[in-house]
């Protein structure tokens, strides 16, 4: 999930079950995730109040928003608990580009198709990737949240483990709040603060909310209208190219240099057709003149893209690999592409804790996984990678079952 300078969503439509969003510093707070809090609730939250004041906000705004605040220590353990993105992308593509979103976000682009043209000749993002954030967040606004955002803010923001970013959030929603788009008891959200239809973070609210309906406020709650242009503003703001693609599924052959995929990698199309990369269908790929990474979200036998530059505005969204993978898949669905192909053989798949075990032989190899948390994240994936190429196996880094049964000697 993203806003801000790479904030990570709250995915609240996705239930009880998702431990919340990845945040700016969720690799440094991943580290921090075993820091003890310290100090007093109420001496932090009167510092906070004076700091606001001498930012010039006034005591009415503060004291709405402030009075009655306490640290809530179920927020800290929702933030201590990140394991959905841990899923494999088919199983979480399946999961949330289901039927129903499918359905109902064709039917939202066709309803307000003059307003999807006028905020693509505006801010050049076209409707599908609009939409696509709408259903992933929110199911189109049905699910925003239900916690008391002020509170779930204050307590993240004297929490140790990422108390700036949490208390640059606070006192954006304060700003909120004191130019009249939302009143304190609306603030309603997600556990980590995020707001409104696009779970929007206050900072990114502030600044990048549009009135679109101009009825002179915010309103990303209620206002669709709003909603869709603010959606369209962030999402320029991260840098969107306008007339380009995003992500485009692609068939690649049973043998390659498999080293060359990867975000990292940048090559064109005639690049990857000499390598055997076609389209979904087997013809040709087409020429865009634009570099593009081959995604292999599951490995050289899973699913394949090729992704554009536009895609890293969905890294920026939300940071998980997983997460923005699904979201600009489910956005080339909302263009018109066909359900994606699964790949070209089984996946051995390693489970939550297998990825645990793996990434523990890894560290014990001296390798910087990132952490032990079950996620195959970039820094497992490079590691994956080098330890593939000293075995002499191809170099896609995926980890798989036979992977770990060979670094464990079984």
């Amino acid at each position: 999930m993203r806003r801000l300078a790479t904030r990570m969503v709250g995915l609240v439509a996705l239930g009880a079950a998702l431990a919340g969003p990845m945040l700016p510093g969720t690799v440094a707070g991943a580290q921090a995730a075993g820091c003890r809090n310290t100090g007093n609730f109420d001496s932090w939250l009167r510092d906070f109040r004076a700091e606001a004041q001498a930012q010039g906000l006034s005591r009415r705004t503060i004291s709405s928003a402030l009075d009655g605040l306490r640290f809530d220590p179920s927020i800290v353990r929702k933030d201590r608990a990140q394991g959905v993105f841990s899923q494999p992308f088919l199983k979480f593509s399946n999961r949330m580009v289901s039927s129903y979103r499918m359905k109902h976000g064709t039917r939202l682009l066709r309803e307000n198709a003059a307003e999807f043209a006028d905020l693509e000749r505006t801010y050049g993002v076209p409707g599908p990737v609009i939409v696509g954030f709408w259903g992933l967040e929110t199911d189109f606004g049905a699910n925003i949240g239900n916690l008391p955002v002020l509170n779930s803010l204050a307590t993240l923001a004297f929490d140790c483990r990422r108390p700036d970013l949490f208390r640059t959030q606070l006192m954006s929603a304060l700003k909120i709040i004191e130019r009249g788009d939302l009143r304190a008891d609306q603030m309603i959200g997600a556990w980590a603060g995020e707001l409104g239809q696009l779970q929007f973070l206050p900072k990114d609210y502030y600044e990048l909310g549009v009135d679109y309906n101009r009825n002179g406020r915010v309103d990303l709650l209620r206002e669709v209208p709003d909603v869709l242009a603010s959606g369209a503003a962030l999402i320029k703001s991260h840098g969107w190219r306008a007339n380009e693609p995003w992500l485009v599924e692609v068939r690649v052959p049973r043998s390659m240099p498999w080293e060359q995929a990867g975000l990292e990698v940048h090559h064109r199309e005639s690049t990857w057709s000499k390598w055997g990369v076609t389209r979904r269908d087997g013809s040709p790929l087409k020429s865009t003149g634009l570099e593009s990474s081959l995604l292999l979200p599951m490995g050289r036998n899973g699913p394949a893209f090729l992704a554009y530059p536009n895609f890293d505005v969905y890294l920026q969204w939300n940071q998980s690999f997983v997460y923005a993978t699904t979201a600009a898949y489910f956005a080339t669905r909302l263009a018109g592409a066909p359900p994606r192909f699964a790949g070209n053989d089984k996946v051995d798949v390693l489970s939550f804790d297998q990825t645990k075990q793996l990434q523990r032989v890894l560290e014990a190899r001296g390798y910087d996984v990132g952490g032990v948390d079950g996620m195959i994240g970039a820094k497992t994936r490079d590691s994956v990678r080098d330890v593939q190429a000293k075995l002499g196996l191809p170099v896609d880094g995926y980890p798989t079952q036979s992977l770990l049964r060979r670094l464990s000697g079984n």
